[in-house]
């Protein structure tokens, strides 16, 4: 009886092609895992294809909820960006999807997962990498690091010459992949580091241009870091994200053109459209400003920064991971509350934000009559703050550079004959 090996099957020209050379290279038979995260795909059909191609079991399971709960929430709350500007949509999405492909596996009685990843991509690692974490005894099978179908024409050929239905065309100018929390879209013209993206590239986003002169406001509110309403009415996750994707994408927000650092070590031209993600990164920062400390709020961008470096390098499912979540969540007890986002033009700027346990105090900050601020305080406080200041400057003189009581240069020693 033939082994059997889990194919993750997006039925595109290279999952249906690799359905055929798995079987025919590893004489396995194939299972099909087909995961929605939001992508907005005819499941049915591609059930049906991947059947119609040779799979002997075909899966499709609807993880929209669970990426957003397990997945996505984290990640805001640790505000983890990548390089400052990508939110980590298909990065987020990796790790779920091996983890599905494991439970699929176990399931089957299968010993192997297979993807359709090349060889000088992300992709790969987060999937190899979190398959081995989760079930270290299944083998992990590239198809397209072994095969030699080099390009999409030559992957539509062996197509035609098995029998499997295909595009009619080799025109495909960009690789697309897609989820509730963005879209990516690179290769074709974007190659092109001096090219301005053209508009051709974008689903989820009008031109700011083109965008609405009025501009529009939303209110996120929070609870521990998470959204949980939109404009005052509460809402499930993947709801609140593909309300707020339309909403700001209609006005031109979101669009992310960024020259990346892949962990393979080259860098990559890669073009995201991420509407939600962009609104509710600032929203979520802005409502830690009112409810983390000045420490706090240091301490937990450079956590952001690692977490960000994990997930884009494919270390979700590691105990490093398990130990930044536990310190953000700590850190997210008091985020809760309400943050209003300006959308107009391509921009989404934070206009207004309230905690329910703000740190800001208006009876502090304020120079009129309400101040309650002890200002005789401040004498006392600044002779103490420049105390070390003061004293070296007495033991050794001012700074070099431009002090009054900077030491002179030495003359130069003159030169023996």
């Amino acid at each position: 009886m033939p082994k059997k090996i889990v194919l993750a099957y997006s039925g595109g020209l290279d999952t249906s092609v690799a359905i055929h050379w798995l079987q025919q290279h590893y004489k396995m038979d194939v299972v099909t895992l087909t995961v929605d995260l939001g992508a907005e795909t005819e499941l049915a059909a591609i059930k049906a294809k991947a059947l119609k191609v040779g799979a002997v079991a075909a899966y499709v399971e609807d993880a929209r909820d669970r990426f957003v709960q397990d997945f996505v929430w984290p990640a805001l709350q640790a505000g983890a960006v990548y390089e400052g500007v990508y939110p980590l949509a298909t990065a987020l999405g990796r790790p779920l999807i091996a983890q599905m492909l494991v439970d699929v596996a176990r399931r089957e009685g299968a010993t192997a997962i297979a993807h359709g990843c090349t060889g000088k991509g992300n992709d790969q690692v987060r999937f190899d990498v979190s398959t081995h974490a989760l079930a270290p005894e299944l083998e992990v099978i590239a198809p397209a690091r072994e095969w030699e179908l080099m390009d999409r024409a030559a992957a539509i050929a062996y197509a035609r010459k098995h029998g499997i239905p295909v595009p009619v065309t080799v025109d495909k100018p960009y690789s697309v992949d897609v989820n509730l929390w963005g879209r990516s879209i690179e290769g074709g013209k974007l190659e092109d580091a001096w090219l301005e993206p053209p508009e051709e590239i974008y689903a989820w986003t009008k031109s700011p241009h083109d965008a609405p002169d009025e501009a529009a406001y939303v209110e996120i509110g929070f609870e521990q870091g998470v959204p949980v309403s939109l404009d005052g009415r509460r809402t499930g996750g993947a709801s609140l994200i593909q309300r707020l994707n339309v909403i700001a994408g209609e006005h031109g927000v979101g669009r992310i053109d960024h020259l990346e650092n892949r962990l393979v070590g080259i860098k990559s031209r890669e073009n995201y459209e991420a509407p939600a993600a962009t609104v509710l990164v600032a929203a979520h920062q802005a409502l830690e400003t009112l409810t983390l400390t000045k420490d706090q709020a240091r301490f937990k961008a450079r956590v952001a920064q690692e977490y960000a470096d994990l997930i884009y390098n494919g270390l979700w499912f590691t105990h490093m991971r398990d130990d930044l979540a536990a310190y953000v969540a700590s850190t997210q007890r008091h985020v809760t509350g309400a943050v209003r986002v300006r959308l107009h033009k391509g921009s989404a700027a934070v206009v207004g934000r309230k905690a329910v346990q703000s740190l800001y105090r208006k009876d502090l900050s304020t120079y009129g009559k309400e101040d309650t601020f002890d200002h005789s305080a401040a004498v006392g406080f600044i002779k103490i703050y420049g105390l070390p200041t003061v004293t070296q400057t007495r033991a050794q003189g001012g700074p070099a550079h431009g002090g009054v009581n900077a030491p002179k240069p030495s003359p130069k020693a003159k030169r023996s004959k």
